[in-house]
């Protein structure tokens, strides 16, 4: 009695690495030769009806800790009611549409999930001839483009879907100051941050909604980059046009900037703690564990300011030893005219506030 779901995992298996070889699904291929004498040796006649696979034009969006669907359904023209051995394959691809991984794989109603979506990635059939993708518990590394193959036979057609994060983008540079991160160290510590390395999209759209930054840093992919809403000597110069000015590609490991990381929805509250005296850092932290939290990461109060409308003019410890506030409405005493996350930087001593993050 087990053979046959070792079998079944294997042929699963088998399909994701793309070496499945094609069985006869009751139509014929007719290779023709072509004597018009134009290069051509041969056209291909398929005699039956057309597979036609259809996603969404339009990106899918959500959000870190959600779930979300990736619609994907399929036809053959003409219509046919016959039973067929349908195979769907979705793959998660890079920004130049070249297989990044596997996503799942599945046979009917028997499927298996790889990687980082292994339990949270699922196919949808709820209607007929649909092949969506379910993924639970968005990840900030999930956006991106994913392709849905379609399998029957001897054919193959695919089609695309974008999922797109709604987030933000902040510049970074650590405690020790500018231009002190090789990429993989800027990967780091977004990571540190409840963050990822933001991409060029990502960054564009921060650009568009207003980001103006004069210091160059690292995108997720090994390009270094910067907006400029406001052209001016110090960033690339007057003449240019407003934009993103870019480095180009840099060398991973020896050349240094900052970090642009990415930070997507919350999945709990940010909040603010005070004392008459103020608090070190270590007393920061302390007061946080007591409420039954942790003290904040950079990206999740970069997450409360933009989507929850946190906005407090008390300057508060982050777990990078960085204190910050959020104004979210801009008013005297408290910074600049322009909404925004306002820094101190990095004190070696003082006493303040602290921002500290609650799981729902």
């Amino acid at each position: 009695m087990l053979l046959f779901p070792l079998l079944l995992e294997a042929t699963l298996l088998r399909l994701a690495s793309s070496s499945h070889h094609p069985f006869y699904n009751g139509f014929y291929y007719n290779h023709l030769m072509n004597d018009k004498g134009n290069g051509q040796e041969k056209v291909d006649h398929f005699n039956g009806a057309r597979l036609v696979v259809e996603t969404p034009k339009d990106p899918i969006y959500s959000s870190n800790g959600a779930n979300v669907t990736l619609p994907c359904h399929y036809h053959f023209e003409p219509d046919t009611e016959a039973k067929r051995k349908i195979r769907i394959k979705w793959s998660k691809l890079r920004d130049d549409y070249t297989k990044e991984q596997d996503v799942l794989v599945a046979i009917g109603k028997t499927y298996i999930a790889f990687g980082d979506f292994l339990g949270r990635a699922y196919l949808r059939q709820a209607s007929r001839r649909e092949a969506s993708l379910v993924v639970s518990d968005v990840r900030l590394q999930d956006g991106g483009k994913y392709r849905c193959e379609v399998i029957d036979g001897l054919e193959d057609e695919s089609d695309v879907v974008d999922l797109q994060l709604r987030g933000i983008v902040f510049p970074y540079q650590p405690p020790h100051g500018q231009y002190r991160l090789n990429f993989h160290e800027a990967e780091q510590v977004c990571q540190e941050q409840g963050a990822i390395l933001a991409t060029f999209n990502q960054l564009f759209q921060a650009w568009s909604e207003g980001l103006d930054w004069c210091n160059a840093g690292w995108l997720a992919d090994g390009t270094v980059q910067y907006p400029i809403r406001l052209p001016r000597k110090p960033c690339g110069g007057l003449h240019l046009a407003p934009g993103i000015r870019s480095y180009g590609p840099r060398h991973r490991h020896l050349h240094r900037f900052d970090a642009f990381c990415f930070s997507s929805g919350l999945r709990g509250e940010v909040f603010y703690l005070d004392h008459p005296a103020g608090m070190t850092l270590e007393e920061a932290k302390q007061s946080c564990q007591d409420a039954g939290a942790e003290i904040a990461r950079v990206g999740q109060l970069y997450s409360a300011w933009k989507f929850l409308g946190l906005d407090r003019c008390d300057a508060g410890w982050l777990a990078d030893g960085s204190v910050r506030y959020p104004i979210a409405k801009p008013r005297a005493n408290c910074g600049p005219a322009e909404p925004g996350v306002r820094s101190f930087g990095f004190p070696s001593k003082g006493r303040f506030g602290v921002f500290c993050y609650k799981e729902r």
